[in-house]
């Protein structure tokens, strides 16, 4: 084979691997909130741990439960069923945090247990159904059905950033930065 044919195959190898990767299913992490099945993309995750006493922070919004020390890091824990809107968790020892990467941030996610690694084709997500503006479907990314049911995939960069009926929901961080720029 000349040196012309072996290039030109690389390249031919190269335009294929990139069509299987593009339609190459994708891995996302199942867990429960109460009978209700959400999912964020593997690749976000960081850790799974058990829940573990956190520092309660004051003038945060009733979702920001607190801060956690990991590893000398300050993650803030999200308690995604007051996010959703319904109602702060009451937690126990058998409660999850999920630590996931946002941006340059790790946030966690408290939620009531890990169920699977979920695969499947982006294909198969569907759009989530909008039915008034504004509402909480602002956090998903859309929907997926599996074997066992359907699965809400979460929209992780919207989780901490949207507003909620024209209230501002920032992460603290977000709400220092600002107060700072008008100071």
């Amino acid at each position: 084979m000349s040196a012309v044919d072996n290039q030109s195959s690389q390249s031919n190898w190269g335009a294929a691997e990139a069509v299987r990767s593009a339609a190459a299913p994708t891995q996302f992490i199942s867990f429960a909130i109460g009978d209700d099945q959400y999912g964020v993309d593997i690749m976000a995750v960081r850790e799974i741990k058990g829940w573990s006493e956190i520092t309660h922070l004051p003038r945060q919004p009733d979702y920001v439960r607190g801060v956690l020390n990991l590893r000398g890091a300050i993650v803030p824990i999200v308690d995604l069923r007051c996010r959703f809107g319904q109602g702060l968790t009451e937690v126990s020892p058998l409660h999850i945090v999920i630590i996931v990467q946002i941006a340059n941030r790790q946030v966690g996610l408290l939620a009531d247990r890990v169920l699977d690694i979920v695969t499947f084709d982006v294909s198969q997500v569907q759009p989530v159904p909008r039915i008034v503006d504004g509402s909480r479907v602002n956090f998903l990314a859309g929907l997926v059905t599996v074997d066992n049911g359907m699965i809400a995939l979460i929209d992780l960069p919207n989780l901490l950033s949207a507003q909620i009926e024209g209230e501002e929901l920032a992460m603290p961080e977000q709400k220092s930065a600002v107060a700072g720029q008008r100071s």
